[in-house]
């Protein structure tokens, strides 16, 4: 079983851009805002989750039915045990390389990117 990668972190309602290391006298003055190509990640993995989840549960109530003696008293039930097992096998391999590439991706994406837009200004 794969455990899941960091998930691509939400803006915080507290949280600020980062500074600008030259001071209030940067000339231009650097306005920030929050990277809508990160925002896109998070929203991918929230979209992502509860999708895999719901295939998962599924596949693990179909695995947990086929075990089950009520079901199967023919030897051909062991062929689909091993088929839903299969599924579950590839799902969270699945899931694991669909969740790994969008952290990884989270992982190169800035949170943060600088803006020329509503940027403070000395003279009007």
């Amino acid at each position: 079983m794969y455990a899941d990668p960091p998930a691509p972190r939400e803006k915080e309602t507290d949280e600020v851009p980062p500074i600008s290391s030259a001071g209030p006298l940067d000339i231009p003055q650097r306005a920030w805002e929050f990277n809508p190509d990160y925002q896109r990640l998070v929203v991918a993995w929230n979209t992502v989750l509860p999708q895999l989840e719901t295939l998962k549960t599924a596949l693990d109530k179909a695995y947990g039915l086929a075990k089950s003696p009520q079901t199967w008293d023919a030897p051909v039930g062991e062929r689909y045990i091993q088929d839903i097992h299969e599924w579950r096998t590839r799902l969270a391999a699945y899931r694991h390389a669909v969740l790994t590439t969008i952290s990884d991706e989270a992982a190169d994406t800035p949170r943060w990117i600088p803006t020329s837009a509503n940027a403070p200004h000395a003279f009007p």
